[in-house]
């Protein structure tokens, strides 16, 4: 052997050994490949080794026209080829007829194929009595020549064909000549999707489907109308084709006695009601109708076993209580429609699961888990809950029933009122006296009693209705002295002061201070009630006269006057007089001290009189007199418009 034939030899036992473990092979046909080592070497021992190998695809340096394989030991499982085209297909049907029943061959991908209709069926008929079971077929483009073609099924090891993306380019040809071909095919699933597929034909005989995946399509309520031969199919996807009518897709599955599982999402569903009744396959046990546009009335037309279904996202705004009984439906999927409150389970009364998030749930009711009693989870986050009153019994019974809310807390959020818009329902609180309307009428009135006591107590304290009425008479006698003079007069002053005293003090009046005031230099003119009141008129009317008639007015305080009731008459109106003319028409003398604790509540006018006004006070020391009596005249100094000469003569 040269030394170029065994480093050659070396190098490909060398590659091949890292390879000895590969079970899956992926080839692009396009690929230069390897010529038959069997053709370079020669046939010796090491050559023998060789060929224990598994299959092995290499490349080499011819022209990309020659397609070439070398076949070592069919030990493999899984084979993965792409860009099969009209001018590679016979070497493709011709490798894959070396693939006999028996071999280990099991899994075929064909990636991007690009063929006529003999073609491919001549690549389906080869695959079809190879030792392949599952068989993938992606981005298939089928050129011209659809016809009618006698394939044999028989003796297969198929099991399961995936198809996706299949792209026709024949316009004129006899739709039934392409779909009895895979109708009739004897396998258990067979997968046709995102192909624009508008129809299907019933199989012409018992079928031995048991999964059928149509997804992304095109077909409509016409397919498998009145179809036999699906007894044995067990799964019918068809979702996101164009189904428009409940009732004829419930019909569709009557005939199928073995049917479990039915996805017709993503369709145009629409179940109008009325006395259609819908015969649905018995064997039914889930069905997926979510994004659709099925509305209240889907609820009479659903299959009475179903144990699994889902109408998420569609218009339903109200589960009504003359539905379809579902007595063995144990999970339900109402999430993404117009729901206001949580549905009662008096028609699926064993529902275990439930979803009913992305509503428009603003209080779920508290009573849910009563009617309801199997419920083990509920997903109701992500509704626009209205934090009041009424969410904080529901709250509550998360509370008592805690794990049974899936998402608690992070999915259950206030949206309204605003101002609690984002607030978590476990951060929600209220008081009971705001949620329990008994409480807070009986907090309310107890509360208004506490005040009505209150007022009523500060109103006797005060003496209140004592000053209602003073005013009373004070207006009333305002008014008729204002009637009783002619023209716009008003009342004259006739007085330099009105004296206001305690009986007790009246010798004190009459000895001291009547005596230096209107005698003397500088006549003061002063009323005294004994001498100046007018018979037949009521004491508070003279009282009211005086003081209006009077520039000023002398209150001679001490402990005998504040518990005088017509000097508490004859101060009030006098202070009534300083405010409603903003005048300083009061003199306080304070005849002797007068401790606080004497001086009753309803007095308080004359607290603040005593701590806020300057009042005079009478010396004991006789020296001292003749200063408060200048300062008493002083206070009083006022010329009357009208001064009597005589005013002051006895």
């Amino acid at each position: 052997m040269t030394q170029t034939s065994f480093l050659r030899k070396f190098f490909l036992y060398k590659y091949l050994f890292a390879l000895t473990f590969w079970n899956h092979v992926s080839l692009s046909l396009e690929d230069e490949l390897f010529t038959s080592v069997s053709n370079s070497f020669p046939e010796d021992d090491s050559n023998q080794k060789i060929k224990s190998l598994p299959l092995l695809y290499t490349k080499s340096h011819q022209s990309k026209s020659s397609f070439d394989w070398i076949m070592i030991q069919n030990t493999t499982e899984s084979l993965s080829l792409s860009e099969i085209t009209n001018d590679n297909v016979k070497k493709l049907v011709a490798l894959l007829s070396s693939f006999r029943q028996g071999s280990r061959l099991q899994n075929l991908t064909l990636t991007n194929v690009s063929v006529d209709w003999n073609a491919l069926m001549k690549i389906f008929q080869t695959v079809w009595h190879s030792s392949i079971e599952y068989f993938n077929m992606n981005n298939v483009t089928q050129l011209s020549d659809i016809k009618s073609y006698d394939f044999d099924y028989s003796g297969t090891s198929m099991k399961a064909l995936t198809m996706k993306k299949i792209l026709i380019t024949d316009l004129y040809f006899i739709q039934d000549d392409l779909y009895r071909i895979f109708a009739d095919m004897n396998i258990a699933d067979m997968t046709i999707a995102d192909s624009e597929m508008i129809h299907m034909l019933c199989p012409s005989s018992k079928s031995r489907f048991r999964y059928l995946n149509f997804l992304k399509n095109d077909l409509t309520d016409f397919l498998f109308q009145k179809c036999d031969n699906l007894l044995q199919l067990e799964t019918l996807i068809l979702q996101k084709n164009k189904f428009e009518s409940l009732h004829k897709v419930s019909f569709m599955t009557s005939r199928m006695k073995s049917l479990k599982y039915l996805d017709m999402s993503s369709n145009l569903l629409r179940h109008d009601g009325g006395d259609m009744q819908c015969p649905w396959a018995e064997s039914l046990t889930e069905l997926d109708l979510s994004f659709n546009q099925l509305a209240d009335a889907v609820f009479e037309c659903l299959p009475v076993n179903v144990k699994k279904l889902s109408l998420r996202n569609n218009q339903i705004s109200n589960v009504p209580r003359g539905m379809v009984e579902l007595k063995s439906l144990e999970e339900l999927n109402l999430a993404s429609n117009r729901l206001a409150d949580l549905p009662g389970c008096g028609g699926f009364a064993s529902v275990q699961f439930l979803n009913i998030e992305m509503n428009l749930i603003l209080t779920p009711s508290a009573d849910f888990f009563q009617s309801c009693p199997r419920v083990r989870e509920l997903q109701a986050g992500h509704n626009p809950f209205k934090c009041s009153c009424e969410l904080q019994a529901f709250i509550s019974l998360e509370r008592q029933l805690g794990g049974k809310l899936a998402g608690w807390p992070v999915a259950y959020a206030c949206e309204y009122p605003e101002g609690l818009r984002g607030t978590e329902l476990k951060d929600f609180h209220l008081s009971l006296l705001a949620c329990n309307t008994t409480l807070l009428l009986v907090t309310a009135l107890l509360l208004m009693l506490l005040l009505v006591a209150a007022v009523a107590f500060l109103c006797i304290y005060l003496d209140v209705p004592w000053y209602v009425r003073m005013t009373w008479q004070w207006t009333q006698t305002k008014r008729r002295a204002w009637h009783s003079l002619p023209g716009d007069q008003g009342a004259v002053l006739q007085f330099h002061a009105f004296v206001s005293y305690s009986e007790r003090d009246s010798l004190w009046v009459k000895n001291e201070l009547i005596p230096n005031l209107e005698k003397g230099e500088g006549c003061v003119q002063l009323c005294q009630h004994e001498r100046n009141f007018i018979p037949g008129k009521s004491i508070v009317e003279n009282i009211i006269n005086c003081i209006e008639k009077s520039y000023k007015s002398i209150f001679v305080l001490s402990p005998n006057f504040v518990q005088s009731e017509w000097c508490h008459y004859e101060l009030y109106f006098a202070h009534h007089k300083l405010f409603s003319e903003n005048s300083s028409s009061l003199i306080l003398i304070l005849l002797e001290p007068i401790p606080p604790y004497l001086i009753p509540a309803r007095y308080h006018k004359l607290k603040a009189l005593m701590a806020k006004r300057t009042y005079l006070e009478w010396p004991k020391e006789r020296s001292k007199r003749a200063l408060f009596w200048a300062n008493l005249r002083a206070a009083i100094n006022i010329n009357l418009p009208k001064a009597d000469e005589n005013c002051c003569e006895e």
